[in-house]
């Protein structure tokens, strides 16, 4: 028989052992009961050097990073709706880009992008219309947009030249709507070619100065100014089909038609003139004899006494000593004007009166013994409202 202790030497223990007594393990289940356990303990290492190494690596992310992202975050526009008052001025040919960047450099907007932004989602902003805004700081870029869209905001240097006004007066206009000095356009108006002034008017631009109302460019010079006004009355010559070799001609008509017609038919009074000038042996023997071409020569405005009809005989502009047309124009004509001496009505008249100052009421002749009725009538008006009249046409 086999000793049970040898069997249990050989085997590891018996199922018989006795309880409490300590049995021996085979190799096998001793390497079962010891690697997990080192197992465990290498697999906790590892995980806590990787979660370090994460950590590091995301602080030093952070840290390098962070500028980056802040700036990325941070909004490039003003919550808006701004403070105090800055004025802004949008120049003529200014760009989106152009009007952003002024934006942002007065502390309009944050920065250029957020009107450019705001401009973009909106085709209006193609219209922006040159002059000066009054405008916030830290304005949002929509709300600056808003801003230059209204009409209401804008302010440009805008002056009304009416017709039939002297350059001397049309300069005096010029300076009280703009704030430019009546000398600067003297000045300029010497410079024939600068403010285009074509080569019949022989460096005169009487005549030239075409009466509108003009919104001229922010800043604009005095020559930049009387350029603009200068080719407005070459346009309207060309509208009326005048060529160029007539411009000089056609104004010194229109500028007479202008200072005598008032309210009468300016081709009726065209065409008088015209008739004068043509037959210079008919009623007039060739004088125009109108009292526009004196006011003009003496440069007072109003009736004229005897004795300043008389002093303005040696002038050349004095119609009713000298024969013909005179040296130029005497005003600044309208288009009206323009197009009844362009297109002078058809008539025998060589005469007109106004014979009711008030009204302008005017009355046509083609004789002399029709005008002289015509001319009591208007007499007997100036006897009766004195002293509104002397002269007559």
């Amino acid at each position: 028989m086999t000793d049970p202790h040898l069997e249990h030497s050989i085997f590891g223990g018996h199922e018989d052992a006795r309880e409490g007594q300590p049995q021996a393990r085979t190799r096998a289940e001793r390497r079962r009961t010891t690697r997990p356990a080192k197992r465990r303990g290498r697999r906790s290492g590892c995980l806590f050097v990787a979660l370090a190494v994460v950590a590091l690596a995301a602080f030093a992310a952070y840290t390098v990073l962070r500028p980056v992202v802040d700036g990325f975050l941070e909004s490039d526009d003003y919550p808006g709706p701004g403070t105090g008052e800055v004025q802004i001025v949008v120049n003529d040919g200014d760009t989106g880009s152009a009007i952003g960047r002024t934006l942002e450099k007065a502390g309009v907007v944050k920065s250029s992008s957020a009107y450019l932004d705001a401009a973009a989602a909106d085709s209006r902003a193609a219209g922006i219309q040159p002059g000066t805004y009054t405008m916030k700081k830290q304005m949002t870029g929509a709300g600056a947009l808003a801003i230059l869209l209204d009409p209401k905001n804008r302010s440009v240097p805008r002056v009304t030249v009416r017709e039939g006004l002297w350059k001397s007066e049309v300069f005096a206009a010029l300076s009280k709507g703009t704030g430019v000095p009546v000398a600067e356009y003297t000045k300029a108006a010497k410079d024939a070619e600068a403010i285009g002034l074509p080569a019949g008017a022989k460096g005169n631009v009487e005549g030239y100065l075409f009466p509108s109302t003009y919104e001229f460019p922010v800043k604009a010079t005095a020559t930049q100014q009387l350029k603009i006004m200068v080719a407005k009355a070459l346009d309207e010559l060309e509208k009326a089909g005048v060529d160029e070799a007539d411009y000089q001609k056609t104004l010194i008509v229109a500028s007479i038609v202008e200072g005598e017609a008032g309210v009468a038919d300016r081709g009726k009074v065209a065409r008088v003139v015209e008739n004068r000038l043509d037959d210079p042996n008919g009623p007039t023997v060739g004088l125009l004899q109108m009292d526009s071409t004196v006011n003009f020569a003496l440069q007072k405005r109003g009736n004229l006494t005897k004795t300043e009809y008389d002093s303005a005989k040696s002038n050349p502009y004095d119609t009713y000593a000298h024969k013909g047309l005179p040296p130029g124009p005497i005003s600044s004509p309208g288009a009206a004007a323009i197009e009844a001496a362009a297109n002078p009505t058809e008539g025998p008249w060589f005469y007109f009166v106004t014979v009711n100052y008030d009204t302008g009421e005017t009355l046509f002749a083609a004789t002399q013994a029709e005008h002289d009725r015509n001319n009591a009538q208007r007499q007997a008006w100036c006897d009766a409202n004195k002293p509104k009249c002397e002269g007559g046409g």
